[in-house]
């Protein structure tokens, strides 16, 4: 994994690896002193990971806690930190110069963080369970609305971020799936499965597609390369781009602006290589 540096409150996004490299899990770890860290992990990998986090830090004489007592509400999008201040404003002065991937305690349970999952700015707030529910609804009357899961994964995709299961699971590594800046292979320090990493280049990659012709790309639509054959991980519609968008695992001598064919139903079709994200600040960046 990458370093954490040693400043209160710094958040980190990387990978929970297992010895042969597979990725666990993808999760955040915050940093609050030497000898206590908040790790945030997906809701329906929760028990394997902590089960593996024990095992792990029972060599270290490390407790490993689970914080049942907390829920998380996300607010994201261009005015999120607005419509939380007008919520709590009160937040504010603690939370008005957070940089991205930063926390701060507001108090001894609630934490603001300035992080997310949808490639848009905004914060994700911890806090006691019991105060999530009266949160959400006041956030909704000041004008924030709710979010399904349908539209939150065409974000997280628009904004080529991975999704555990999907893009990402213990049969692959994250050289496999374009998150080599999750780790450190150059340093002298260790982690689990960096010698994997190491022992194995990786002979796929993680690339962004958009679709040339009418269709919608889905996950495990088989892509046929100039190079041997390669999968969608996710695909989807763009509401950017107008277009239909997805990112696949195809052999790694695959380049941006290779043109590939992807089987969808009885037909080929036509698709460009890109490189990701598709969209950011609600506008595209990449050139179909």
């Amino acid at each position: 994994m990458a370093r954490i540096a040693g400043q209160p409150g710094k958040a980190l996004y990387s990978c929970m690896l297992r010895p042969d490299g597979g990725v666990i899990d993808d999760l955040i770890v915050y940093f609050f002193a030497p000898e206590r860290w908040r790790v945030v992990v997906n809701a329906g990998t929760a028990d394997k990971d902590l089960a593996w986090m024990r095992e792990q830090a029972a060599a270290y004489g490390v407790t490993v806690a689970p914080r049942r007592d907390l829920a998380m509400v996300a607010v994201q999008g261009p005015a999120a930190r607005e419509a939380v201040w007008s919520v709590h404003p009160d937040w504010k002065p603690a939370t008005q110069d957070l940089k991205p991937f930063t926390s701060t305690a507001i108090d001894e349970n609630t934490l603001v963080a300035r992080t997310g999952y949808t490639g848009e700015d905004g914060f994700e707030i911890m806090l006691p369970k019991e105060k999530a529910e009266e949160l959400w609804y006041a956030l909704n009357k000041a004008g924030v609305p709710p979010i399904g899961l349908g539209a939150r994964d065409t974000l997280r995709l628009e904004a080529g971020m991975n999704l555990y299961g999907q893009d990402m699971d213990e049969s692959v590594n994250p050289l496999e799936s374009g998150m080599a800046w999750t780790v450190d292979l150059q340093s002298a320090r260790d982690f689990i499965g960096k010698a994997a990493l190491i022992a194995a280049p990786a002979t796929r990659k993680l690339v962004g597609l958009v679709l040339l012709d009418r269709g919608v790309l889905r996950g495990h639509q088989k892509v046929h390369t100039a190079h041997g054959e390669g999968e969608i991980t996710s695909g989807s519609f763009s509401p950017t781009l107008s277009q239909s968008i997805a990112l696949a695992r195809v052999p790694k001598e695959v380049q941006i602006g290779d043109q590939v064919q992807v089987a969808i139903r009885d037909r080929m079709l036509a698709a460009k290589v890109v490189k990701y994200p598709f969209a950011r600040n609600g506008k595209a960046v990449c050139s179909p």
